[in-house]
């Protein structure tokens, strides 16, 4: 194929992968082949610096109470957590509504006091066009105090699952963080104007030693350690439940669970995310592991250990992976055009296993996440169009064949032909062949004699009938030369016996003949004879036109040999017109009756030629 049609293939096909891969089905194809990679790398170790401290089933069980909990609740649990040593506690609970102005501002005074709490807000997006976004920040208490907060907006991908971490949005020029950073800004004493002390560019946003980066210039990628209940939780009730606060769902029993979790040291220096892990919050979201959904504090928890240990997920630059296609387009495309079907198939398995496994490495190695489903069907289109192509040009070489050689070649060897196209290209091999060459005696002075009608209309009976007898017998009509037939045997499909064949198609010419011979009497028309010369040989066989013009022939001495044989004919008076080299004799003489005639010198050669008259088969 043309270097030029190759290279508009191969562009087509680069831009039907990318125009597929702009619909949302083949988006949401992309993200699960991203989830496959989570689900066989399985659950890593998790932070040893992380718990949750869940708002569970039993919490309600315990407290008796209905969502939202009073804000005492909320102080009570961070005196605890901070008497049990934590580092740091990070309400995933968003504080944004009023509650008793005492309650509201006793929680700012609690944090306060210690100064390791993150607050909780949001930022609820325009509802129409043109209409501003709205910050929804804590309680004026919180504000009041200059606490830290961030955000916990949670944007999902069109599938419906969380992969991504929003780091910040944009609001009126200025930044607002997640609370995820405002915890790790934060996280060894409040830091006064922390979010000025970070840097964001188009690449990564920078935070003290941290280099988080980014994908849609306010996202991260998170590298989930595993599906739900991955993190070691601990039930909010639980830390509540010391001397002094009362549990009416435990009716009068006195449990005490806190001192225990305190005094097993679980929570000393750890970061504390606070949330709700029960489903009536509706706080939960399907992530790439899949199975029960992930409550949106172990979200959290995910990142905050992603960042603490510097296991950044980050995708392929895209003018990178669209050289990696160019590179595989070009490559797979011409090693499946050498291939055959059958193996091109077995070729595209073994690309798709080693493609798999080099993805899971790059994701568990380096945590590079390269475009999976694009690539596989990149993959499967180059394998398709490099059928659908070899099968064109198959059926177009089958079809020239047909078309070139259906009048001359007997049928079974035309189907031969067929399964071996290849044999047909341009240029010649070496073969052993027979050629045998027939000529009307005397055609010059015969067509002088008559009319251009009757010599035309007499001729074309005599060559049907001689081409008949040819394609009969596994010959192939190489050319008429006037009144001259040339046949070839054993090529273009080897046969063993084609001197044989060659020798029962002169025998048969001179019987058909002799039929012709007698009708043309009968009818008034002055009858001719022929003479057969038949050799054996090796000789250059093969397309030896042009690349325009097609031309299936034989060259060499072989080939001469054999048209000096006919002519001697002439010289010998031979009965049956047929003279046989000594290669060709050495051949049939156990299948033909000859007689010896002669030597002779082929011209050009110094060797003599022993040859023989065909009399008959045995």
């Amino acid at each position: 194929m043309h270097i030029k049609k190759v290279i508009i293939y191969l562009v087509v096909i680069l831009l039907i992968v990318k125009i597929l891969f702009a619909f949302p089905f083949f988006k949401n194809l992309e993200y699960k082949t991203q989830d496959l990679l989570f689900q066989v790398r399985g659950k890593l170790p998790v932070s040893d610096k992380i718990v949750i401290i869940g708002i569970d089933d039993a919490t309600f069980s315990a407290l008796d109470e209905t969502w939202p909990f009073p804000r005492d609740y909320h102080s009570k649990l961070i005196e605890n957590l901070n008497q049990a040593g934590a580092q740091q506690i990070i309400f995933d609970i968003e504080f944004t509504e009023k509650s008793l102005p005492e309650s509201d501002l006793r929680l700012a005074e609690t944090a306060n006091k210690y100064q390791n709490v993150i607050f909780a807000g949001k930022v609820l997006p325009a509802q129409r066009p043109g209409e501003p976004s709205q910050i929804i920040p804590p309680v004026s208490p919180i504000i009041d105090y200059n606490l830290p907060w961030g955000i916990v907006n949670m944007e999902a991908d069109p599938d419906g699952f969380v992969r991504k971490y929003t780091l910040f949005e944009n609001f009126d020029q200025t930044k607002l963080y997640s609370i995820g950073i405002a915890s790790l800004a934060n996280l060894r004493v409040y830091q006064n104007n922390w979010a000025e002390h970070i840097k964001v560019n188009g690449k990564a946003l920078h935070l003290t030693d941290k280099y988080i980066p980014l994908i849609d210039k306010n996202k991260t990628i998170i590298n989930f350690r595993g599906p739900a209940g991955t993190y070691p939780t601990f039930s909010y009730a639980g830390i509540l439940d010391d001397s002094t606060f009362f549990m009416p769902g435990y009716q009068g029993a006195e449990l005490d669970e806190f001192y225990e979790i305190r005094n097993s040291g679980v929570l000393k220096d750890k970061i504390v995310v606070v949330g709700a892990t029960i489903d009536e919050l509706h706080d939960k979201f399907p992530t790439p592991y899949g199975g029960e959904w992930t409550s949106g504090v172990e979200i959290q928890a995910n990142f905050l250990d992603m960042v603490l240990t510097g296991n950044y997920l980050k995708k392929l630059n895209p003018w990178l992976f669209l050289l990696i296609e160019i590179i595989l387009l070009i490559g797979l495309w011409f090693l499946f055009k050498v291939l055959k079907p059958q193996f091109s198939a077995l070729a595209l398995i073994g690309l798709l296993i080693i493609l798999f496994v080099i993805n899971l490495l790059l994701f568990n190695k380096a945590g590079i996440i390269c475009p999976l489903a694009q690539t596989v069907i990149l993959l499967i289109l180059i394998y398709v169009a490099s059928i659908l192509n070899h099968y064109w040009v198959t059926m177009k070489e089958k079809r020239f064949i047909r078309n070139a050689f259906q009048q001359y070649l007997a049928p079974e060897l035309v189907n031969q032909l067929l399964a071996n196209p290849k044999s047909l290209k341009f240029g010649g091999s070496l073969q052993e062949i027979t050629v045998l060459f027939s000529d009307i005696r005397n055609f010059t002075t015969y067509s002088e004699k008559h009319s251009p009608e009757e010599t035309v209309n007499i001729l074309h009976e005599y060559l049907t009938e001689m081409v008949k007898i040819i394609v009969n017998n596994h010959g192939i009509l190489d050319k008429f030369v006037g009144d001259e037939i040339m046949a070839l045997y054993g090529t273009p499909v080897a046969l063993p016996n084609h001197s044989f064949d060659a020798c029962k198609t002169a025998l048969q010419m001179h019987a058909r003949l002799s039929q012709l011979q007698e009708k043309w009497q009968n009818e008034g028309i002055e009858p001719f004879d022929i003479g057969i010369g038949i050799n054996t040989g090796m000789a250059v066989v093969g397309n030896l036109g042009s690349e325009q013009i097609f031309d299936y022939t034989a060259i060499g001495d072989t080939i001469n040999l054999g048209a000096r044989l006919e002519g001697l004919n002439k010289e010998y008076n031979t009965f049956n017109h047929i003279i046989i080299s000594e290669f060709t004799y050495e051949k049939v003489k156990d299948l033909v009756n000859a007689n010896y005639l002669d030597e002779v010198k082929v011209k050009g050669k110094n060797i003599a030629v022993k040859i023989y008259e065909l009399l008959s088969l045995k």
